[in-house]
């Protein structure tokens, strides 16, 4: 595992604590910048087009009202006003690069899952590239979603069962965590996908997308343990997470649904409590949220992926 930063200056981030306490209480409240604009983001669009032959994947929002999304065409990163609905290519990317998962750190930094067993860090103050770090071989590995978690970010890899935490700063190095337990590790499909910390920010739960099952993974030992589902046999297709407090959003992308479910206090049970469809859902992947909206792109992978075919992303109410 390398980290490359040659010639890219290692920039500062915030403190990490005083960050996930201020989130934690905004996630526990309702209160906080995003949910301040609420009201006023009522009348924002609902709809924003990306470039075409775009190939959208992940989406992260921050602290402001901006979405970053990445392109699967050649890491490009599109970033789009959600006041206006106007964007432009952020980031142009490379050649025979890919940009899927995306989250967003209170530093300004945008971590990237890179496919072909590359992760990158993105400054989104700059536009500039400021570390890519070779977590696997890139034959036989998908690094598919990323999320941030105490000094780390945290990225699944869909055809291996380890997940790889890339430190949130300038020190440190990658840790592979190979996961154990109740865990499958299915040949030739989409297993680990998406990934969010739990409520108490002592583990992750990961959506592995065929057979569908959700896992608490420990921080310490990898150890997983299968989430018990109420009200839902499975989460087939499961493809990006978003939990806010105790609230977790499964999107299940050729479903072209949202599950919504209620962890117990251990995460060991997620009971369904609704789901989310939408007639604009063309195979969503990923959600952000912003205010009481939950923004989405869809990623159309049942029509043809060429330079022509039209992207979009879309919001929903939460």
């Amino acid at each position: 595992m390398t980290r490359d930063h040659r010639n890219h200056p290692q920039p500062s981030r915030r403190t990490v604590l005083g960050g996930a306490t201020l989130a934690a209480l905004a996630a526990a409240t309702g209160t906080g910048t995003a949910a301040a604009t609420a009201a006023r983001g009522a009348t924002w669009p609902t709809e924003f087009p990306l470039p075409d032959g775009f190939l959208p994947e992940g989406i992260a929002i921050g602290a402001k009202p901006y979405a970053y999304m990445g392109s699967r065409a050649n890491g490009a990163v599109h970033r789009t006003d959600l006041r206006t609905g106007r964007g432009e290519v952020f980031y142009e990317g490379a050649a025979g690069t890919v940009a899927v998962g995306l989250k967003l750190d209170d530093d300004g930094l945008l971590y990237i899952a890179g496919n072909t067993g590359v992760a990158r860090v993105l400054d989104t103050r700059s536009g500039r590239l400021v570390a890519t770090y070779q977590l696997t071989e890139a034959a036989g590995h998908f690094i598919n979603d990323v999320t941030l978690l105490g000094e780390r970010a945290w990225f699944t890899d869909s055809r291996d069962g380890v997940l790889y935490g890339v430190p949130r700063g300038r020190k440190g190095r990658v840790r592979a965590l190979p996961l154990s337990g109740d865990w499958v590790q299915t040949p030739d499909v989409i297993n680990a996908n998406g990934i969010v910390g739990t409520p108490d920010g002592r583990g992750l739960i990961v959506v592995s997308s065929a057979p569908g099952k959700l896992y608490r993974v420990d921080l310490k030992t990898g150890y997983a343990t299968e989430i018990t589902l109420v009200g839902a046999e499975n989460v087939v297709n499961g493809d990006g997470l978003l939990r806010i407090g105790r609230t977790l959003y499964v999107v299940q992308n050729r479903l072209n649904l949202i599950s919504v479910f209620h962890l117990d206090a251990t995460s060991g049970t997620a009971t369904l409590r609704r789901t989310i469809t939408d007639p604009r859902f063309d195979v969503p992947t990923t959600a952000a949220r912003w205010g009481d909206r939950l923004y989405l792109v869809n990623a159309r992978f049942t029509s043809p992926q060429e330079p022509e075919t039209t992207f979009n992303a879309v919001a929903v109410s939460l």
